[in-house]
């Protein structure tokens, strides 16, 4: 079973299209309702951020395994300017967007696994992974 979707970020309907997508694979591999919007939280603050500070790149949920676990990954990925200090942006309650700041350290609380990979004006790139209990 190979489930995966991509969704292109240029603009506020792709964000919702990613949350539907990732909804859908979620409830496809049998999260729980909690968990299917755990993950569309996460979705829709990782391809805000996108749309927000890189204008446009792309939102990819699909399956991933890891021995006997099943799980949702989410792999967040643009060429914008990067994020200069990601100690920061990682703090609770910074926000570069008058926002509330929940931002990354939200996804990362939501998801079980998260990593994020980014240089100055080269780009983002950020997986997060919820396994199925």
């Amino acid at each position: 079973m190979n489930i995966q979707s991509c969704v292109e970020v240029r603009n506020e309907w792709d964000i919702v299209k990613a949350r539907q997508s990732g909804r859908n694979i979620a409830k496809e591999l049998g999260f729980g309702t909690v968990d299917q919007a755990r993950i569309t939280t996460a979705i829709s603050e990782l391809a805000r951020n996108i749309y927000l500070y890189a204008g446009k790149g792309e939102v990819t949920i699909e399956r991933t395994e890891a021995g006997s676990k099943l799980g949702l990954k989410i792999i967040a990925a643009d060429s914008g300017p990067g994020i200069k200090d990601i100690r920061r942006v990682m703090e609770d309650g910074f926000t570069t967007s008058g926002g509330l700041g929940a931002g990354l350290p939200g996804v990362k609380r939501l998801m079980d696994e998260f990593t994020i990979d980014s240089k100055e004006n080269e780009g983002t790139n950020i997986t997060a992974i919820k396994w199925l209990r």
